[in-house]
Parts: C-alpha cells; sequence; structure tokens
C-alpha cells in the first residue's frame, strides 16, 4: 500500500484539534444520480433554498455556475460572454483534463490532518474546479452551490480554485439543504492558489439545518502582489461547525483578509477561526470577525497571525454579542512573532445590546423588538466583506429576512 494512502486510512479515526468529535460512519452515502439540470428547471423547494444562499437563477446575474446535489454535479457553465476568460467542471473533470492539475491537489491541505479530511481523500465526492484565466478580469460574480437532499446524507467535497497572474474574480459559494434535511455531515476541501498579481474574493454563504454537522478545510497560498479576500456567513442554526482556514502569503506584497458574520442559535455549536501566515516580505493579513449567540448557543471565534518576516504586518478584530444569558462567547485571538519587525495586533470585545442604545431608538418611537433588529443588523455590517453592489445587497436582504424580527 502506497504510503500516502497508508497515512490517510490510519487519519480516519483521528479526532480534529477543535470541535466535537464525530463518528464519520454513521451517515448515510447511498444516493441516486441527479441528471444535468439549470437552476430555473429545478424543483422550487430546492430552488428556493438555492437562492436563500446568494445562487441566482438569472444568467446575466453571475458569469458561471456549479451546481452540485449530493454526489451528483448537475450544472457546471459559463456564459459564452466569459467562455475565454474562466472555466468551471468538476474537480474530477479537471484532474483528467489537465496533468498539471495534481501539482495542485492536496498540496496545502494534509490530507492526513484529521478524519475529516481523511474521509475527503478516501471517499471523495467530486467538487468544483474554477480556474480565472491569466490576464482576465471578470466584472460578473461566479457561483457555485453544494447541495445536499438526503437526511443524514454524508457529502465530501475537494474543491480547487486558481486564480492566474493578473487575473481577477469574485466567487459566491451557497451550502444548503432540502429543507425536510435534518441531520448529516458536509466536508468541504478549498485550496486556494492565487498567482502574481492576481484578485481573488471568495464569498461562502451556510445555510444548513438544526442537526447538521460541517467541516469545512481551507487553505490559500499566494504568491508576489496577489490579494485573496474570504467572506464567510452562517447565520442559520446547526449542530456543530468547526473551521479553521488558513492562508500563507508566500509571496513578496501579498494580501489577505477574512471576514467572518456567524449567528449562533438555537443549540448551536459554532467553532469558527481564521490563520494567517506571513511568509515575505511586505505581506499584510487582517481578521474580522463579528459574531451574535443567542438561545444556548456556543461559539468559539479563534484567530491566529503569524510573522515569519520582519517586514511583515497583520491585524485581528473580533467582536461579539450575547443575546441570551445561556449563550456564550469565547474569543480567541493568538499572535506568534517569529522574526524581529513584524507587526502583530489585535483587540476583541464580548458583550451585549447596550441599553441605552436601545433607548435612544425607542424615544424615536421604535418598539423595543424593533430598536434592537436594528442594533443586530447594524452589527453584522457586511461592508466588511467589500462586495459589488448586487452581492452586497443580496446579503443585506438574507440579514433582513433573519433579524427582522424578535430573536
Amino acid at each position: 500500500m502506497p504510503k500516502s494512502k497508508k497515512t490517510t486510512l490510519n487519519a480516519i479515526e483521528k479526532p480534529a484539534a477543535f470541535g466535537p468529535d464525530l463518528d464519520v460512519g454513521a451517515f448515510k452515502r447511498e444516493t441516486s444520480p441527479w441528471p444535468p439540470c439549470t437552476i430555473s428547471k429545478l424543483p422550487e423547494d430546492i430552488a428556493q433554498r438555492a437562492l436563500s444562499v446568494g445562487i441566482s437563477a438569472e444568467e446575466k446575474e453571475r458569469a458561471g455556475t456549479y451546481f452540485q446535489i449530493d454526489h451528483s454535479a448537475i450544472l457546471q457553465a459559463i456564459q459564452e460572454s466569459f467562455s475565454e476568460k474562466a472555466e468551471i467542471m468538476t474537480t474530477g473533470e479537471a484532474l483528467e483534463k489537465y496533468s498539471w492539475a495534481e501539482e495542485y491537489w492536496w498540496k496545502i491541505v494534509d490530507a492526513d490532518t484529521d478524519k475529516f479530511t481523511a474521509l475527503a481523500k478516501l471517499k471523495w465526492d467530486q467538487g468544483y474546479f474554477i480556474r480565472v484565466l491569466e490576464g482576465q478580469k471578470i466584472t460578473v460574480p461566479l457561483q457555485a452551490c453544494l447541495f445536499i437532499s438526503k437526511d443524514n446524507f454524508n457529502q465530501n467535497v475537494h474543491n480547487l480554485i486558481i486564480a492566474e497572474p493578473n487575473s481577477e474574480a469574485q466567487i459566491i459559494t451557497g451550502c444548503t439543504v432540502h429543507p425536510n434535511v435534518q441531520s448529516g455531515l458536509h466536508v468541504g476541501i478549498s485550496e486556494f492558489y492565487g498567482k502574481k498579481n492576481a484578485k481573488l474574493t471568495f464569498t461562502m454563504i451556510h445555510n444548513w439545518a438544526q442537526n447538521f454537522n460541517v467541516r469545512p478545510r481551507t487553505a490559500a497560498l499566494l504568491d508576489d502582489d496577489a490579494t485573496f479576500v474570504s467572506n464567510y456567513m452562517c447565520m442559520k442554526p446547526v449542530k456543530s461547525l468547526q473551521m479553521y482556514p488558513v492562508a500563507y502569503c508566500r509571496g513578496t506584497n501579498s494580501r489577505v483578509r477574512f471576514n467572518t458574520i456567524l449567528h449562533g442559535n438555537q443549540n448551536s455549536y459554532l467553532d469558527v477561526g481564521s490563520k494567517v501566515v506571513l511568509q515575505s516580505k511586505g505581506s499584510r493579513g487582517e481578521i474580522i470577525a463579528r459574531a451574535i449567540a443567542s438561545d444556548n448557543a456556543q461559539i468559539n471565534a479563534r484567530g491566529l497571525l503569524i510573522g515569519e518576516h520582519e517586514d511583515s504586518k497583520a491585524h485581528l478584530e473580533c467582536r461579539g454579542l450575547l443575546l441570551s444569558d445561556n449563550a456564550s462567547i469565547h474569543a480567541i485571538p493568538e499572535l506568534v512573532g517569529k522574526v524581529k519587525g513584524t507587526e502583530l495586533s489585535h483587540e476583541a470585545a464580548v458583550g451585549k445590546i447596550a441599553e441605552d442604545q436601545i433607548q435612544y431608538l425607542m424615544a424615536r418611537g421604535f418598539s423595543e423588538t424593533e430598536a434592537e433588529s436594528l442594533i443586530i443588523r447594524g452589527f453584522m455590517d457586511v461592508s466588511i466583506f467589500g462586495l459589488p453592489d448586487v452581492l452586497k445587497e443580496d446579503i443585506r436582504r438574507m440579514i433582513d429576512a433573519t433579524f427582522g424580527g424578535a430573536l
């Protein structure tokens, strides 16, 4: 048996460093294939859930689309006007089409990290390959949807995203389940490569289910003058979510920013963090997190900055808002300076809604519930995402739908 496969098999029982442990064998794998289909022809209940995570059925609003249900890729298409600028296909097809794709496969995420990476390696269910071609600037977002239709189902995807030199693109990924799904396990491996002077903005929106478990494993590698912006939002109940994406600023003047908006409610357990490793001259990083905990939710908000070059700088900011005496937020910022000259800083704050803010709004005619809703929506400020107006408004509508009334 090859050493790499043996080490992966050995890791299938290895718990993750953070988050609750799971029995990965407790979830179903059997499913029927889904036929190819456009979003507009999907069943209404599936299309509506996709819409709830920012997936648009309007072709003019997206440069390209990837849609996977369970283990089946039902749609992978680029608008004709963008066909010479980007590619979308399954990762399996990309590995068959391009021999060089192996150079990027399982290179910055280790398959033997824990049982979830091992599961994704041993029981791989496709995922998307997106490549933005050299010198191309795509003005309309690309989109991908990872969907689960069966209860207590296990989906393991591996995504590969490459932004070639001097390219620029926005990608929005929505992950969700059928309304009848209450439990399951989604494992998502994502490897991002930003080549010289590339700029990539990636926005991921999760809408799972009350007893669902989610384990993304993400890493990005940035070359000279590359910029990577990662936006993540989870506002609906989930049993457990554990993720700790990392970006390696390997290139000179490379830049990374992680923006996270979390709403932990009901009995959700969220252990979410971001890690930045500054490895080169002029490398810069920023981690911004907003977390709201209500009901009985628990949130661990992690952040780690590692300075490995004397001319490097990064900042971490975490703000938490408690809406229940039974909820908790644990902010865990870490700074590791390995060389003289690196500049790392952090600030963290956790508290409740200030009474004077509520009284101020009530004095101007708002009810107490309306006042709280306004304050919460202001706290969940999507301007930190740096999105184009069309995406920004979509996400604001999602937040309004979640926090428009009493929690």
